[in-house]
């Protein structure tokens, strides 16, 4: 787990050094690495290992007390990040790395399929409606259990992989910090303050002191360069707003499901490349943002997180969304997924009844749902800049009769549905960057209300059309009708009239006796 000194020459010499501070002092009898040496400023090795006073000679600042000291603060996460990366084990190979990723995979979908076979499977009729859904509920539990218990050994190698690569890039910033400490000893300066890192593991001790103490309900730790996120934090129990953006986080604890009253967790712009599985314990919350990481996914168990009113995922690198967030965050109102990968919606997003707001732009949509429709209370919907994958609107989209502000420029549409002249209640409308041909561009450029009555009269011919093939079928019915019945009746008098006239002949009981 130590650094590499060929890559991290000075921070090798330090951490070396801090392993000795027990028994000697970090600077008395100072032995180096005689191999390391000083070529056009950046240190060299060329035989590790070897003690020496090579780097002394060459680095002579680093014999200052303060010099050293001002180095050991700066790397005090490397050395805490080692002792964890020496408790867990070593790098798992990327052999054993991609196998985890191809079973969680295979895990997924056929959890996904699961799910799907489960929630289109017909209720029996002789079962309860509420019976019916209980059991459901039921079997969806064991599902997700059982896969949860099949992904642990995958999850725990790809948690190690993860904490070593980034190990491997703290190691990266943590030698530029030493350099920049030295040049500046050099220049007769030593950057006596702490890292930032330091400044914020002081603050979030603070903090976790002040909560033993008293009933925090409300934490803002935004823009302090924090890395890493204390497991004890979860321990707060009282805390109701949580504020953790514009950091450098890159895991979250899974002891943050101890937050069981937390009502709003802000996780913006950090590193983020997944989320806890145990966020989905947090009953209560109801905005969640975590936009401008580098999520891939969301966690399964986000769709528990029943309260949300409020959930953003935009600018990260999704490429879907849970199978069933629709069936089950029914309280969302507001679902940002902009600047993602997006290609599609799963159907149940057509049962958020509650949604009313609805961004969407900058993903790789190819259409939407065929119920999409049944989003009664949308208000403002924005699907812009899908460009050459958006190419029709399904039919219900109509239906979406409280829609206020729809955006659909930059996209490859050549018609609107024709139902759209239903949305009586749209006030903003752009159609900028798609090839329509209906409505004709001349009415696209007077505006929303002349877009709105085109359709609607289009969707009026459309209905008297309909309702005029409707009479003439009914009425080639009637008369079909008419003469099937006048044709039945004939066939029935001509076989009584054939029957009156060759009545069939009786028998001769006297021929038919046998000689």
């Amino acid at each position: 787990m130590d650094p590499n000194p060929s890559n991290f020459p000075i921070l090798s010499y330090v951490m070396d050094r801090l392993s000795t501070v027990g028994s000697k002092s970090a600077v008395d009898d100072i032995s180096d690495l005689e191999s390391i040496q000083i070529d056009d400023g950046q240190p060299q090795l060329i035989k590790p290992h070897q003690p020496s006073s090579g780097l002394l000679h060459q680095m002579p600042h680093l014999s200052d007390p303060k010099v050293f000291a001002a180095m050991t603060r700066a790397v005090s996460d490397v050395a805490q990040t080692r002792s964890v990366l020496n408790a867990l084990g070593d790098r798992p190979d990327h052999e054993a790395v991609d196998a985890a990723k191809a079973k969680l995979a295979h895990i997924e979908s056929t959890l996904s399929k699961k799910l799907e076979d489960l929630v289109l499977s017909p209720r029996p009729s002789d079962v309860d409606r509420f019976q019916w859904r209980a059991h459901l509920a039921e079997r969806e539990q064991e599902c997700r259990d059982a896969a949860e218990k099949d992904k642990r050994d995958c999850k725990a190698i790809l948690q190690l992989e993860e904490l070593h690569a980034s190990y491997e890039k703290l190691l990266k910033d943590a030698e530029d910090r030493l350099n920049k400490i030295y040049r500046s000893a050099e220049d007769g300066v030593v950057e006596e303050p702490p890292p930032v890192t330091d400044q914020v593991h002081e603050e979030v001790v603070g903090i976790l002191q002040q909560a033993s103490g008293t009933a925090l309900d409300r934490i803002n730790l935004s823009g302090r360069r924090l890395r890493c996120l204390p497991e004890a934090f979860g321990r707060i129990t009282g805390l109701l707003h949580l504020d953790l953006s514009n950091n450098e986080l890159q895991l979250i604890p899974d002891t943050i499901s101890g937050l069981e009253k937390l009502q709003e967790l802000n996780l913006s712009s950090n590193l983020l490349e997944s989320l806890p599985d145990t966020i989905g314990l947090l009953q209560n919350l109801k905005v969640l943002n975590v936009s401008g990481n580098k999520l891939a996914a969301l966690p399964d168990s986000i769709c528990h997180c029943r309260s949300l009113v409020e959930l953003d995922v935009s600018f990260n690198n999704l490429t879907y969304l849970p199978t069933n967030i629709g069936y089950e965050l029914v309280n969302l109102q507001k679902l940002s997924m902009q600047l993602n990968k997006i290609r599609s919606l799963p159907t149940s997003v057509c049962e958020l009844r509650s949604l009313r707001s609805l961004d969407a732009h900058f993903n790789e949509l190819r259409g939407l749902p065929l119920a999409f429709g049944r989003l009664a209370n949308l208000q403002s919907l924005n699907l812009a800049s899908n460009f050459t994958d958006l190419t029709e609107l399904p039919d219900t989209f109509g239906d979406l009769t409280n829609l206020k502000e729809l955006d659909l420029s930059n996209n490859q549409i050549h018609a609107l549905p024709d139902t759209f002249g239903r949305l009586d209640n749209l006030t903003k409308l752009n159609l900028d960057g798609n090839p329509l041909v209906l409505p004709p561009p001349d009415i696209v450029q007077q505006g929303v209300d002349a877009v709105k009555l085109f359709m609607a009269k289009r969707w009026l011919e459309i209905l008297v059309e309909e309702e005029r093939k409707s009479m003439l079928q009914v009425q080639e019915e009637a008369e079909t009708g008419w003469l099937t019945r006048s044709t039945s009746w004939l066939t029935r008098s001509l076989s009584g009239v054939s029957g009156y006239l060759s009545p069939r002949s009786p028998r001769d009981p006297i021929l038919d006796q046998q000689l």
